[in-house]
């Protein structure tokens, strides 16, 4: 009921004055936060479940906190937190607009807020679906913020539409499943399951998550939603609201009764696939939230790839496999929510400070900007994997999971893991290529700018819920043990073949041990050398250039040249169009020139562009019945009228 009351009081949103809306949003947030974050720990540390119903049309409709929709709810409330908290400042970037404009992106982000709680709670699926749908609308109107940007409207239209279809794949399971079992509720899966075929349904609903989520190919509208939102929304789209998608599927997931290996094989070279295919272009990227964009997808492959082995792990009766599978996919997905939120907030940061996100215009932040770059750097390892990290504890699971599975399958699972083992080592070198690249191109080196070279720090209110996530990112990498806890409980009581098993989780603490060490170490030999060189001068000078002195920016690496080697190999592949006039050797004096590349994604202008070039083509030449004139749409419903009669005349219709 709280919650309820809650979203009725955001209408407040258009009666109160522009200047007041920022305060107002993170009242009314917090509450909402504090409301379903005591329900949602109680129910995770207690193993009790919340329920509240209510009449609806005749139905019964019922909000329910399990383990899993708990799970869920503390990280939408703890990144909503940290992104309100950051849209505190970040939100001075748009004073111009209009109180109508800010009041509706206010009760836009906050409806966004309280309809993925509801997601995560509703268990009949109608409702399910309109919250659904509230979500994504709701997001639309943020992407569409500066929507007097044409390629800000061109996403928001993508993006909604392709929503849509995700809504329409949800609504035709939804509809299979009533036709069946005589049930509106999520719980009715597994009388389904257990009845008919698993894998039809199963994709279906693979297909409408997996929209929301992010697998290629379903991933064309994430690139450009993205950068089109302003940073804060993106670090809630990118680091939860594509997660709900991963919700949905894991629901499908844990209500399955046969056919896992196929499932899981499928799942599993989905999730392989998106992961390399994310990174790969993230690489090539200039725009920084475009990169960040991608990632997330090459994550939501990390993600997947948990959820393939977890299934795969089912089918072969093997617990520990199914309970390695699925506890890195839940572990990943917290860990993806704290460092991409991060790695967001660093991009808002830098964005707020130069007005660009094009990472070829920037360079030298380091100096200007040594607290984000710092926090990017960090989250850039997590994001890599790299110990001591989170991101490294949950793929570390995951590769463990590799192992037991090669240890106990027959001859087509080995080689099938050795394959995945493979795809997930390349996301693993891709992603540190890509992100030494950003950090390097971005924060190292001079300035290639002005609005680089006076570019400096947000307010320290903005720091804040950067160092939360940096705390939580710390603390998963250093005591992964105890963040496995929660995830035990919601496997024991979703999947039975993990019920009885104690799992020993000592790699995990001597991994967060090792961790800890390392940072003891750093921290050693960073106060050595504060004590080594405290009565010593401490000069700076340019990096020797072969005798060349003058620091131009133009004789240092660009986004380009760093991947050059990469992108140069896989240019056909990557789609990569190259706008340069090269020089002619008779040229003695060459013309100013200009370089400048492009790659647009090749499943997007496949699978998406070409099809509706074609549909506009066909659409343009109907364009003559639109003549303007109102006797000829008068004649065209004569005509129509005339031909239904005779079609009923001669009993056609």
């Amino acid at each position: 009921m709280d919650i309820l009351i809650l979203i009725a009081i955001s209408s407040l949103y258009f009666f109160l004055p522009k200047g007041v809306l920022k305060y107002f949003n993170i009242i009314l947030t917090a509450a909402l936060v504090l409301v379903t974050s005591l329900k949602a720990a109680t129910v995770m540390f207690s193993g009790a479940e919340f329920n509240f119903s209510f009449s609806l049309w005749s139905q019964n409709i019922v909000l329910s906190l399990d383990n899993l929709s708990s799970f869920f709810v503390l990280i939408i409330n703890f990144t909503i937190v940290t992104a309100t908290v950051f849209s505190f400042q970040y939100m001075d970037l748009y004073n111009k607009k209009t109180r109508a404009e800010t009041s509706l992106h206010y009760f836009s982000f906050y409806t966004l807020y309280w309809s993925m709680i509801l997601v995560t709670m509703l268990q009949n699926t109608i409702c399910f679906l309109v919250a659904w749908e509230i979500m994504s609308l709701s997001s639309f109107m943020l992407v569409m913020f500066e929507a007097e940007k044409a390629s800000v409207r061109k996403a928001g239209i993508n993006y909604l539409l392709q929503m849509h279809i995700g809504a329409v794949l949800l609504l035709v399971g939804i509809i299979v499943l009533n036709s069946t079992t005589g049930s509106w509720e999520w719980s009715a899966l597994k009388t389904y399951f257990s009845q008919y075929s698993n894998p039809g349904l199963f994709f279906v609903l693979f297909a409408g998550f997996g929209l929301k989520a992010g697998f290629i190919p379903l991933h064309t509208w994430l690139p450009h939603a993205h950068p089109a939102a302003p940073t804060h929304v993106s670090a809630v789209m990118s680091g939860v609201m594509i997660k709900l998608g991963i919700f949905g599927i894991l629901k499908a997931a844990f209500a399955l009764q046969s056919d896992t290996l196929m499932i899981g094989m499928i799942v599993l070279a989905i999730s392989v696939i998106s992961g390399i295919s994310g990174v790969g272009v993230a690489i090539i990227q200039h725009n920084l939230k475009k990169l960040l964009a991608y990632s997330s997808i090459e994550n939501i492959g990390i993600i997947g790839i948990g959820i393939g082995i977890g299934l795969i792990g089912m089918d072969m009766q093997n617990a520990t496999l199914t309970w390695m599978g699925f506890a890195g996919c839940f572990l990943h997905v917290l860990n993806h929510s704290l460092f991409k939120s991060l790695l967001f907030y660093g991009a808002g940061s830098v964005y707020f400070a130069t007005h660009s996100v094009n990472i070829d215009s920037m360079g030298g932040l380091i100096r200007k900007m040594p607290f984000t770059a710092l926090l990017f750097l960090i989250a850039s390892m997590a994001i890599c994997g790299l110990p001591p990290f989170n991101g490294f504890v949950s793929e570390f699971l995951i590769y463990n999971g590799f192992i037991e599975a090669l240890q106990s399958g027959n001859v087509f699972i080995k080689v099938l893991m050795i394959f995945s083992i493979l795809g997930l080592t390349t996301i693993g070198g891709l992603a540190i290529y890509c992100f030494t690249r950003a950090f390097g191109i971005i924060f190292l080196g001079n300035p290639r700018s002005q609005a680089a070279e006076h570019a400096k720090e947000m307010n320290w209110q903005v720091m804040v819920p950067q160092i939360l996530a940096l705390i939580m990112i710390v603390a998963i990498g250093i005591f992964p043990e105890i963040f496995i806890i929660p995830v035990n409980r919601i496997l024991s009581s979703h999947l039975p073949i993990v019920q009885a098993v104690e799992y020993d989780t000592t790699f995990l603490r001597n991994a967060g041990m090792a961790g800890a060490g390392f940072i003891a170490l750093v921290a050693l030999l960073w106060l050595l050398r504060i004590i080594a060189f405290r009565k010593k001068k401490v000069e700076e000078t340019v990096t020797w250039n072969c005798g060349y002195s003058a620091e131009a920016p133009k004789t240092q690496y660009t986004a380009s040249s760093y991947a050059e080697n990469f992108s140069h190999a896989m240019d056909k592949s990557l789609n990569i169009t190259t706008n340069y006039h090269p020089i002619d050797e008779t040229e003695v004096f060459p013309t100013k020139r200009h370089y400048k590349t492009h790659s647009e994604s090749l499943i997007e202008q496949k699978l998406l562009l070409k099809p509706l070039r074609v549909l506009y083509a066909m659409l343009k030449r109907l364009a003559f019945v639109q003549t303007g004139q109102t006797q000829h749409y008068i004649l065209y419903a004569f005509v129509l009228l005339i031909a239904l009669l005779l079609l009923t005349i001669f009993n056609v219709i």
